[in-house]
């Protein structure tokens, strides 16, 4: 079996370059550092560095184990944090996938109301879009987007409850010709230059998506990032536009406007999947509660 320490080491000295260098870091003798990387190429039947003059030189598959064990390391990682946590009496946790408005806007009640109810609570919140996962404990509240007229995703092991569904808005300079209107026709974004602020795809930008082809364009670019807040400056400088739903609009920087989108409507469902486990079920129900209450405190802003 692999030594996962041993891996760390790899990492450690393809990182810093060197076996010395790597040996500083770490604070460990040289020596030490070697015997570790004989033993792992012992184990993995691999050659790991190769020499080169007076020094010696990581191999590709010296790099490609190293590559690999990134993801096994942090999850290796987590394990060993939950080992320490009940060594020290605090295990006591509460796991939230949710989305980044989610997070900034309707998170902060949630854990101020959960920690009422286990002041040893530690709230871990983690970002579920993009999807990953790795070094991230189960979820036992999961805070997902859907299409508003889509199929209802459903679980296993989880209880779905829907939170609200909320209609997206064009943002615009204040300048911007489409301002000056109570409302904004998607089709009339189809000539602008757009911000995007979900690069890598994720249910919300498929849901825009959908929506402008629909309307019958696919949007022109100007700028793709993974920040609907980076998005928000951008075209506060007059780069381009954008559609965010509006509860990632709720402070607006100063110079912009939002408008509701029209021709067609563009909507997405809020749903949180929490996880059936009846030892924690006074706790999760009270954390699905708050964010219910912040859902309709959201709609009636």
């Amino acid at each position: 079996m692999l030594n996962p320490r041993r891996l760390e080491i790899l990492r450690a000295v393809l990182a810093a370059g060197s076996v010395n260098q790597a040996a500083r870091n770490l604070s460990y003798s040289p020596a030490t550092i070697s015997q570790h990387m004989t033993a792992l190429a012992r184990e993995t039947g691999l050659v790991l560095f190769e020499k080169q003059g007076r020094g010696i030189v990581a191999t590709d598959d010296a790099r490609h184990l190293a590559d690999q064990a990134q993801s096994l390391l942090a999850d290796f990682g987590r394990l060993e944090r939950v080992v320490a946590d009940l060594r020290a009496g605090h295990g006591q946790h509460l796991a939230v996938a949710c989305f980044a408005s989610a997070a900034e806007q309707w998170m902060p009640a949630v854990v101020r109301t959960v920690r009422e109810l286990q002041p040893n609570l530690t709230v871990e919140i983690s970002l579920n879009e993009p999807v990953d996962g790795r070094g991230r404990r189960l979820p036992d509240l999961d805070v997902r987007t859907e299409p508003a007229g889509g199929a209802e995703v459903h679980l296993d092991g989880y209880q779905r409850h829907e939170l609200t569904v909320e209609g997206f808005v064009a943002v615009l300079p204040t300048a911007h010709p489409l301002a000056s209107g109570p409302e904004v026709s998607l089709r009339d974004l189809a000539d602008e230059p757009w911000i995007d602020y979900d690069i890598y795809d994720s249910p919300i930008g498929q849901i825009v998506l959908a929506a402008c082809s629909a309307a019958g364009f696919v949007p022109r670019y100007a700028a793709r990032l993974d920040d609907h807040r980076a998005t928000l400056r951008l075209v506060a400088a007059g780069v381009g536009v954008t559609v965010l739903p509006r509860l990632a609009v709720t402070d607006l920087p100063d110079g912009l406007v939002i408008r509701p989108v029209v021709g067609p409507a563009v909507a997405r469902r809020i749903v949180v999947h929490a996880r059936q486990d009846r030892r924690r079920a006074a706790l999760i129900g009270r954390a699905v509660a708050q964010l219910r209450a912040s859902a309709r405190e959201t709609e009636a802003a």
